[in-house]
């Protein structure tokens, strides 16, 4: 008796998920093409961000470069007094 009751109770019980799952079912293709469309395309605050991030990069690559020409400078000044030798 208790497990006819049980099967009996069990559709009812089931439904909700029954029901979840075909709004899952269905909902899928339109979240894929959502998620598609914002995987290929880029948001002003996306691009914004990648600038910005790119100038920096090129501002730190410029630094660089000035202090590598700045120790040559400092090397050669130095190799040049010390060729003239002390007065």
């Amino acid at each position: 008796m208790r497990m006819r009751s049980a099967v009996l109770l069990l559709p009812l019980l089931l439904g909700g998920c029954l029901a979840k799952t075909a709004v899952d079912i269905v909902t899928l293709p339109v979240k894929a093409a959502g998620a598609a469309v914002d995987a290929l395309t880029t948001s002003q605050e996306e691009a914004d961000r990648n600038r910005g991030r790119a100038m920096r990069k090129q501002e730190e690559r410029e630094a660089k470069e000035q202090r590598k020409v700045e120790k040559q400078r400092e090397r050669e000044e130095r190799e040049a007094q010390q060729a003239q030798g002390p007065y």
